[in-house]
């Protein structure tokens, strides 16, 4: 994204010293450099960047929110009718659906990382999400869901994912087309049908067009060797990756099981659940199985919602106490560790901590500390206000699993945060170089790989040259072996090995940096 920005990189073509990106995309880069490009100077590159992403999130919310509402406004998921009034209003009762969508979605485990992460995989979260609430509302709307469908065609296209968008459209062609639902507020004329699926391979013509020209058709599908491991990851990955939603989608397929086998295609099953199967079919496909299935949870959590009609009043109390104890273990365990880094005391997770990240020095933050507090505070008076009375709220059950995954977070980027980003981050490796080289010195990169690249480039000083044999620079920095030792590449009559460079918690992250002879 700097390199974008600054010019030292073609926007058709984004790289870093001619590193392509791992993703096959463009449109990411392109959003973290006009960020950049638009932002003041006095603020951090790396605050700026996370801006549009986060904007990404928030679309990813609204459109799971506006999806959920569009399909629950459809006749054949309404309430039945009381013989003499009293129910719901359709839109009432879709805005309630709507809501509890979104705490389904908030509260999957695997949307927890991937979704604060700036990586194309939140881009094509968001322009799927999009997608999704487009063919949802098609039958409402003349000329929002059009727009929506485009962009999120085109933005999955730009992001690296131009067949599952593909994929994605298909399905929801094919629903829109063979829905036959009545009702006053949905075009059910001929016409409008024909004009919309016109519409549709119009938009995917251009996405694949812009797709060809960029070179975005790289998705390889590497199918899994078949045995009982894989099998079983798989399956962990579908667990927890989508809990708690998965449990309740498949209660809401149960219970809603007449509609499904039913002659008529009805919408408000069908789309979701096409969604969710193309994802978690096209999930060990690919290299990333996570970052695939997570284009999966607006729609999971949609057939979510679509449970809590239906839900006794024995699973809800279940759910509730399972995910009050969960959480709030989980919070608890979180402040004694915290606790124990402070102050040695228990002994045991400070000794664990010096363990596993040896050197970590603690630190106090003010700030962190009463954020986490009140987010602490938050957690209790949800539970108060979960077990109490009050006027009952078909989305209620989904309140805690929500609160609780919000709070873990919430907690893990106050107090644990120092802890983690020392942990993962790249800088004590890289700053290892500076006393060497000089904050000003230069040193050639050698056979680096584009993360230790952009590492280097970010979080020190030194001035780096291609190793071109042209540079006069007096170090280089070069990836090892497995062994750790010196890549036969690497010239050893110019170059002799003068230090290993090493993270200190993961040690298979390592640079040589050589020095001229």
């Amino acid at each position: 994204m700097g390199a974008l920005a600054q010019g030292a990189s073609s926007w058709w073509s984004p790289s870093l010293w001619g590193w392509s990106p791992e993703h096959p995309a463009v449109l990411p880069y392109w959003l973290g450099a006009w960020a950049l490009q638009l932002a003041p100077a006095a603020w951090a590159a790396d605050f700026v960047v996370r801006i549009p992403f986060g904007l990404l999130l928030g679309l990813a919310l609204l459109a799971t929110w506006y999806g959920t509402y569009y399909l629950a406004r459809s006749p054949a998921a309404q309430p039945v009718a009381f013989a003499f009034g009293g129910e719901a209003q359709p839109t009432d009762y879709a805005r309630a659906m709507a809501d509890g969508g979104v705490l389904a979605f908030i509260a999957c485990l695997g949307l927890a990382q991937l979704s604060h992460e700036t990586t194309p995989a939140l881009a094509q979260l968001g322009f799927a999400a999009l997608l999704f609430y487009g063919i949802a509302a098609l039958p409402y709307r003349s000329k929002a869901p059009h727009v929506a469908i485009f962009a999120g065609l085109l933005g999955m296209g730009l992001s690296g994912a131009p067949t599952m968008a593909m994929l994605y459209l298909l399905g929801g062609a094919l629903v829109h087309w063979l829905d036959r639902e009545p009702g006053e507020t949905i075009q059910t004329t001929r016409s409008a049908r024909i004009k919309a699926l016109l519409a549709l391979p119009a938009y995917a013509a251009v996405v694949c067009t812009a797709a060809y020209h960029l070179d975005l058709w790289r998705w390889k599908v590497e199918a899994p060797a078949l045995s009982w491991g894989t099998v079983d990851g798989f399956a962990q990955l579908l667990i927890w990756f989508t809990w708690p939603a998965w449990p309740l989608a498949l209660w809401t397929l149960w219970r809603w099981r007449w509609q499904l086998w039913s002659r008529g295609v009805h919408r408000h099953l069908a789309w979701p659940l096409w969604f969710v199967l193309v994802t978690v079919l096209a999930t060990p496909l690919g290299s990333d199985s996570d970052r695939t299935l997570l284009l999966a949870l607006p729609a999971l959590a949609t057939l979510a919602a679509f449970a809590l009609p239906t839900l006794k009043r024995q699973v809800a109390a279940l759910i509730d106490w399972f995910t009050l104890l969960f959480f709030s273990g989980c919070g608890f365990t979180i402040w004694v560790v915290w606790i124990a880094m402070q102050t040695g005391v228990p002994s045991q997770p400070a000794a664990n901590v010096a363990r596993l990240a040896p050197g970590f020095q603690a630190s106090f933050s003010l700030l962190a500390f009463s954020v986490a507090i009140v987010a602490t505070l938050a957690w209790a008076w949800l539970v108060k206000w979960r077990v109490g009375r009050h006027r009952a709220a078909i989305w209620k059950s989904l309140v805690l699993p929500a609160g609780g995954a919000a709070l873990c977070w919430l907690l893990l980027m106050t107090l644990w945060m120092p802890l983690l980003n020392y942990a993962q981050s790249y800088r004590n490796l890289v700053q290892q170089a500076t006393p060497w080289v000089g904050p000003e010195g230069c040193a050639e990169t050698g056979s680096l790989r584009a993360v230790h690249l952009s590492a280097f480039q970010w979080y020190s000083g030194i001035r780096l040259v291609a190793a071109d044999g042209e540079s006069t620079c007096e170090w280089q920095l070069s990836e090892p072996t497995e062994n750790m030792g010196i890549r036969p590449s690497v010239d050893a009559g110019r170059w002799a090995p003068h230090t290993l460079l090493r993270h200190p918690v993961d040690r298979a992250e390592a640079v040589w940096l050589l020095r001229r002879r």
